[in-house]
């Protein structure tokens, strides 16, 4: 009589043969576990080593939220992302840190399915998935909030909530459960007192985000990313993210949280990782860590002081002369002087008008009275067309939007403001062209530094970069530069840094608007304070900190009033 193989056995070898049939050449070190009753394929030995086959686990046996194994994303020239392991525990703040252009958008799209040809492997909660689609990764519990808010600002928020889901009675909207779900969802970040049939619009920038945050809940999702959530918040609504993120936290959530600003990482985070040129270059806990050696694991060499050796460049002339200046609703009676050589901070809390000041200024919008001289003469320019052709610039906040035209190249973006004082009125000197933008681009360390290259295929930090250099190229005297590194990576910020120094030291002259208070220090000359839309006091370089400002945009204590 034959010997009947038992069916456990059958299992074991069936389990070898197909694990032999994969690993051929391995065979004989890998060896026969059919008699071994209690091996299992989690603990086999290989090489000496011992393989976790049970994926998504850690060492202590806790499943991890997000498990990214060796993926990678590949651009046609480009290895973007070059075989990185990114984990995420459930109830953990993960920060994600790098250069722009290392690596971690690519990172989060990959995990948002926005691309099917990634390799690797990425299990949500021990369990491997596929995520090709967005709908896949939402599917999988992935939730994701972008820097560019996605809401639609002149629809309700109820609708912005609950878009693609709105519950229905019969075949139309039941409005009355929808504005229920919407409280619901509201209330989990600290919104309980917003009407949601309120248009988007109505409500502040922080309220919009906390907004897109709820909408992103509304999905019950186990991992939530966040990508530069605070880079348009001031101070006091930074702490109000703050608290609704460890709350999240509380929950149960894995948040990860992209952002350049060490501060807010020994803040919020429990543990960072750091990429550099698409590459994992290591992870560890914020405790573990001090700024010092974050800023040289992301740029692979240690930064210098920012503002070493910053040297004012101020003279006596004035450049720039404001008198009462006022647009009804957004600032009045407005008063500042720009010297030449000067950088001059323009600081207030978030609504104090310095954005509709500046856009005020370039002939964008219009003042309803005060007074504007530029180089000793009354000017009121018509529009952004006359500023430029008058010697005022201005780089926006919105560089997506308004400052770069994102489908077009490198060498067409840093031309478009003098594209007309470069021909003859019918043929263009593209040679005296392409050497001023091979100039620019190479004075802002644009990477690659490629005129003919399409400025969406850039990280942030290098359009930002390449905005900058557009206004390089125009000629002007006096810039306005609002929020000019919002946004960028540390070596980036250093770069835009280095050439503001340059560029007022050639006699001209900035007008600088930014929520960075260690930036507004480092680089001013002198800080206007602005409350409410107006004027209230001027604090001069030796008597500037980030205290004083705060205290003084608060109204609260005393600074140095208005005197040169």
């Amino acid at each position: 009589m034959k010997n009947k193989t038992k069916p456990n056995e059958k299992i074991r070898i069936s389990i070898f043969i197909g694990f032999s049939y994969y690993t051929n050449k391995y065979f004989v070190m890998i060896g026969f576990v059919t008699q071994k009753d209690e091996l299992t394929l989690a603990e086999v030995s290989f090489m000496g080593k011992e393989i976790n086959m049970s994926s998504g686990v850690n060492s202590t046996g806790q499943t991890y939220a997000l498990d990214m194994q060796k993926v990678s994303k590949r651009f046609p020239g480009t290895l973007a992302v070059d075989k990185v392991d990114f984990r995420v525990k459930k109830g953990e703040v993960h920060a994600l840190m790098g250069e722009n252009g290392a690596g971690k958008s690519t990172l989060m799209k990959m995990l948002n399915g926005l691309f099917n040809d990634y390799t690797g492997d990425i299990y949500i909660n021990g369990e491997k998935k596929l995520l090709h689609s967005p709908t896949m990764a939402k599917e999988a519990g992935i939730g994701m909030v972008y820097q560019e808010l996605s809401l639609a600002r002149r629809i309700s928020i109820y609708e912005n909530l609950l878009v693609g889901r709105l519950p229905k009675k019969g075949i139309f909207v039941d409005k009355k459960k929808a504005i229920e779900e919407s409280k619901k969802l509201l209330a989990r970040v600290g919104l309980d007192y917003i009407d949601p049939t309120m248009d988007v619009s109505e409500i502040s920038q922080c309220e919009a985000q906390l907004v897109e945050i709820a909408k992103t809940l509304g999905f019950n999702p186990s991992i939530i990313v966040m990508d530069e959530p605070t880079s348009a918040l001031s101070s006091d609504e930074v702490e109000r993210l703050y608290k609704i993120i460890r709350q999240l936290k509380a929950e149960g959530l894995a948040v990860v949280y992209i952002s350049h600003h060490l501060a807010e990482i020994f803040e919020i985070a429990d543990n960072v990782t750091v990429m550099r040129d698409g590459k994992l270059v290591g992870s560890c806990a914020v405790a573990d860590t001090n700024p010092d050696k974050l800023v040289e694991m992301m740029v692979g060499t240690p930064v210098k002081n920012f503002y070493e050796n910053h040297k004012s460049m101020v003279q006596d002339e004035v450049v720039l002369k404001v008198e009462d200046y006022t647009h009804w609703g957004f600032f009045h009676h407005v008063n500042f002087e720009l010297h030449k050589g000067e950088v001059l901070a323009i600081c207030g809390l978030a609504g104090a008008g310095r954005t509709e000041i500046a856009r005020a200024l370039i002939g964008v919008d219009k003042a309803d009275g005060g007074k504007v001289y530029i180089h000793g003469k009354e000017t009121h320019f018509r529009n952004f067309g006359e500023a430029i052709a008058g010697g005022l610039g201005y780089l926006t906040e919105d560089r997506k939007v308004v400052g770069l035209a994102l489908n077009q190249t490198v060498g067409d973006n840093v031309t478009s403001c003098i594209i007309d004082r470069n021909s003859n009125g019918i043929f263009y000197n593209q040679k005296k062209l392409n050497g001023l933008i091979d100039e620019k681009i190479n004075e802002m360390s644009v990477y690659p530094a490629d005129r003919d290259r399409l400025v969406n295929s850039f990280s942030g930090g290098n359009q930002q970069k390449v905005l900058m250099a557009k206004w390089l190229a125009a000629g002007v005297d006096i810039l306005i530069l609002d929020e000019p590194t919002r946004g960028v990576d540390v070596n980036a910020k250093q770069v835009i840094h280095n050439v503001v120094k340059d560029y007022v030291s050639k006699g001209n002259s900035v007008i600088l608007l930014s929520s960075d208070l260690p930036e507004v220090v480092g680089l001013a000359d002198r800080a206007v304070i602005l409350r409410e839309g107006h004027t209230i006091g001027m604090i001069r370089k030796k008597d500037m900190t980030e205290n004083s400002i705060l205290i003084a945009a608060n109204g609260e204590g005393e600074f140095v009033s208005c005197q040169k």
